[in-house]
Parts: C-alpha cells; sequence; structure tokens
C-alpha cells in the first residue's frame, strides 16, 4: 500500500473496504490487468482481507476478477487497473468513479426528465449488452453497482456474483441469487423510487405479482420447474395495466418496460434488441454524459450538475448506425437504392 496515499473511505461491501486514493509510486509485484495507474492517478482500492489463510480467496472475489479480466476496456464497464497483496489479504485498484445511480435518484429533486433517463438506461444496456456478448452475466444489476464519472459516464461495477454462462443453456446456477434487472431499473428511473418495495423475498414477490400479476402455467410453462415453485401459493391476481403504474410515462417507455417485465425469461427483450427499439430515437432524445447530474458521495460537495453543451449527441462514423443516437428513419430517404 505504500504506493498509494489514502484520501478517504468510500463504502463497505460484503468483502471488503473500498477507499479513494492517489497513486503516489510505481511498486514492483503488480498484476496489471489493463493499465497500471499512473503517479497521481485517482483510483478506488477495495482491500480484501482473508478470514484465513487455508480457506483461499474468496469466490466473489475470484469471480469478480475473473470477469472483469474477460471484458476490460469498455466505456461501460468499470476498468480494474490492478491486483496486488496486502498483508493477510490483497487488493483490487479500480478507476475512481464520482457517484452511483442509487445516489442520483436520491438526490433528485424530483423524478429525471425523459432525456436523463435515456441516456442512463442507454448506457447501462451498451454495458449488459457487451457483458452478454462476452458470455458474462453480473446477477446483481442495481442503481449502487452502477456508478457514476466525473463527466457522467455511467459503467457496471461489482462483479462478485457474475458467471461466465453457456450460450446453449447448458449450465445450471443457483436460484438464490437476485437482482433487480434492467426492466426493474428502468421502472425506478421513471419512478423516482422502487417499483417493486419488498423488503424481503416474500414480501418482494407479492409487490411483484400485484403490478404483473399471478403467473400460471399457461403464461409462464416452465413455471412449474422452478425449484420452489410448490412451496407457496398466492391469491390470484390479475395483471395491472403499466399505464396506472405509472401514469407520467411516455407510450414508449411503457412498451420498453412491459418488454423487460415478462415472466417467461426467453420472451423478454435483450439488451441488444433493447438499444434499437423507438423509444431512444422519438423526442426527447437521449442527453449527452455531460448534461446528467453528478452528485458527489456522502461527505462530498453538495450535488451539482455538470456543464456542458446546451445539447449535444454522440455520433460516430465508425459505429454500426443502430449504436449511435440517430434515427434511422430521419435519413432513410436520403440514402440511394441499390
Amino acid at each position: 500500500m505504500d504506493q498509494y496515499c489514502i484520501l478517504g473511505r468510500i463504502g463497505e461491501g460484503a468483502h471488503g473496504i473500498v477507499f479513494k486514493a492517489k497513486h503516489v509510486e510505481p511498486l514492483d509485484g503488480w498484476q496489471c490487468l489493463s493499465s497500471v495507474p499512473q503517479t497521481g492517478e485517482i483510483v478506488a482500492l477495495k482491500k480484501v482481507a482473508l478470514r484465513r489463510l487455508e480457506d483461499g480467496i474468496p469466490n466473489q472475489a475470484l469471480r469478480e476478477i475473473k470477469a472483469l479480466q474477460e471484458i476490460e476496456d469498455n466505456q461501460h464497464v468499470v476498468q480494474l487497473k490492478a491486483v496486488f497483496p496486502h498483508g493477510a489479504g490483497f487488493v483490487l485498484a479500480f478507476e475512481f468513479m464520482l457517484s452511483d445511480l442509487a445516489e442520483v435518484v436520491r438526490h433528485a429533486q424530483r423524478p429525471l426528465v425523459q432525456a436523463q433517463v435515456k441516456s442512463y438506461l442507454q448506457m447501462l444496456l451498451k454495458g449488459v449488452a457487451f457483458c452478454h456478448a462476452n458470455n458474462i452475466v453480473h446477477r446483481d444489476l442495481k442503481p449502487a453497482n452502477l456508478l457514476i464519472s466525473a463527466s457522467g459516464q455511467l459503467k457496471i461495477a461489482d462483479f462478485g456474483l457474475a458467471r461466465v454462462f453457456s450460450p446453449d443453456g447448458s449450465r445450471l446456477y443457483t436460484h438464490q441469487v437476485a437482482t433487480r434487472a434492467v426492466g426493474c431499473i428502468l421502472g425506478e428511473l421513471l419512478n423516482g423510487s422502487p417499483l417493486f418495495p419488498g423488503e424481503n423475498d416474500i414480501e418482494q414477490l407479492c409487490c411483484v405479482l400485484r403490478v404483473l400479476g399471478t403467473p400460471s402455467p399457461q403464461v409462464w410453462p416452465e413455471v412449474t420447474e422452478l425449484p420452489d415453485y410448490s412451496k407457496i401459493s398466492f391469491t390470484e391476481q390479475a395483471p395491472v395495466p403499466l399505464v396506472e403504474v405509472l401514469p407520467d410515462a411516455s407510450p414508449q417507455a411503457l412498451d420498453l418496460l412491459g418488454q423487460f417485465l415478462l415472466y417467461p425469461p426467453r420472451q423478454r427483450i435483450s439488451a441488444s434488441q433493447a438499444l434499437l427499439h423507438q423509444y431512444f430515437f422519438t423526442a426527447p432524445l437521449p442527453a449527452h454524459p455531460s448534461e446528467l447530474p453528478i452528485p458527489q458521495r456522502p461527505g462530498g460537495p453538495a450535488p451539482k450538475a455538470h456543464p456542458g453543451p446546451p445539447h449535444v449527441h454522440d455520433f460516430h462514423v465508425d459505429r454500426p448506425l443502430e449504436e449511435s443516437l440517430l434515427n434511422p428513419e430521419l435519413i432513410r430517404p436520403f440514402i440511394p437504392e441499390g
């Protein structure tokens, strides 16, 4: 740790304490996973202690390292810069991120405006699509794990529950890991608070059933194959139209949300498909990251909006058209046929 000057404590997770630090000098023993921190660079250090040496490195820490090794160098996934030993444990050095999406929602004076919601969702979907393209499933998506940089960029973090998955579906996974997932995060951004605010497993299920209705084999044929399906029963409830749950949301937002919040997993829209939804190509268009609110972490200066141009949209000619913010229909009449 001699190569760092600790500037403060950011928080504490299940397997370690996270500090804000400045890199002050190089040190032998780095395991470089991307770009080694440079002198003067601000980073986030996650210190992972080994309770007993004979137990080895915690599985969650190993999964996080492995997942980030597989998917490094993406602008919407937090960058793991290095791993090095420290005492009876080790330290993960990440790029420093100013805040997270949970803080953004918590500090918002009112629900985020449409352009801001679209921007955050678009960045999240790009990160998720990239992970899935690399056969990584995160399994713990929630606003607190979506970090926000000083320039307004959203990046997916905390891969402690991540898994490498087989596209053919032949690999089995535990059914006792839950995540809010993209649809629930969209609902929270639109609503300004969680869409299904349960405090425990049963209450969480009741919140979902009140909105989406009670699942049945007719709607979800595979539901009877779930390990705990026969252990509990719920009162039959009909689904509530999403327009009644989120009356201020646009028709396009509700359509996309409805395609996320489907019981049968195979029927849900994928991240890559969602990026092409009309929601992102109708006014108002997604805000540029520089226009997004950037709250400080607790103990920092008061929240403020990051200054930026009036309304700028990214467009890169070397990317596929559907990945830009430009509506393809607007230029279709000017594209020569053949």
